[in-house]
């Protein structure tokens, strides 16, 4: 009988269940569990299982630099982040919100790991999630514009629940980038949630832009909503331990 129900397990792709099914029966035969707790408990290893798959596959399509979690924060000096802002953060109150998070610091002191680590987190939470430099974000979009599928790239990067700008403003942008910019952030306009990492204040974002019109038309986007945390403390990437 046993085997029969492994065999049906299969066919349904009950893959969470089937792996555990020959530790629950044995604790049900020791008399450790009821019928209703072995039923709940293999349901339960099946539901695991599926929301494991489904953040391993978001967490691959976002593609993070690198692995970074929010545990591995290092307190131990003040870094411009309280405690009470870490616990924010992994509850995800600014996409509940559909408000964007700015991370704002130098070179080394942390925005890019938290940024993917809120980013990992949204994946463990079933949020759709992009993680791009956003250099490689424009030039993505130019590409493609030049084989004629610019509004479908738009239309569907646009439907992440996340996407994580990392390093903005670290040049200046010309009209057409502007423009991709303004059209991504456009479509995303209250529906979703952006991160940014930048070295550079939000007030001085607006000259990066040839347009004014158009600067100020980003600025404000990325801006209102937001939450902004400034990082302090000096480098922060010698410090940092990564879970394998």
């Amino acid at each position: 009988m046993l085997q029969q129900t492994k065999i049906l397990a299969q066919k349904l792709k009950l893959n969470g269940l089937l792996e555990n099914i020959d530790r629950r029966c044995a604790e049900f035969e020791s008399g450790n569990l009821t019928a209703h707790e072995l039923i709940s408990l293999l349901l339960s290893d099946e539901e695991l299982s599926r929301n494991n798959k489904r953040c391993h596959r978001l967490e691959s399509r976002a593609q993070f630099r690198r692995k970074a979690d929010l545990e591995d924060w290092d307190f131990s000096y003040d870094r411009g982040i309280s405690k009470g802002k870490m616990k924010e953060l992994m509850h995800l109150s600014f996409l509940h919100n559909r408000e964007n998070l700015i991370f704002l610091g130098k070179t080394g002191e942390g925005k890019t790991h938290l940024a993917i680590g809120v980013g990992r987190r949204a994946c463990q939470n079933g949020s759709k999630t992009t993680f791009t430099s956003v250099n490689f974000l424009l030039e993505e979009a130019i590409a493609t514009k030049a084989t004629g599928k610019y509004l479908t790239w738009v239309k569907t990067i646009a439907k992440q629940e996340i996407i994580i700008f990392d390093d903005f403003a670290v040049r200046q942008y010309n009209h057409e980038e502007a423009n991709i910019f303004l059209d991504l952030l456009e479509e995303r306009q209250r529906k979703s949630a952006n991160i940014i990492t930048s070295q550079v204040h939000p007030d001085g974002w607006y000259k990066l832009f040839e347009d004014p019109v158009i600067g100020e038309a980003i600025v404000d986007r990325l801006k209102n909503p937001s939450q902004i945390i400034t990082l302090k403390g000096g480098s922060y990437r010698g410090m940092i331990v990564v879970k394998k």
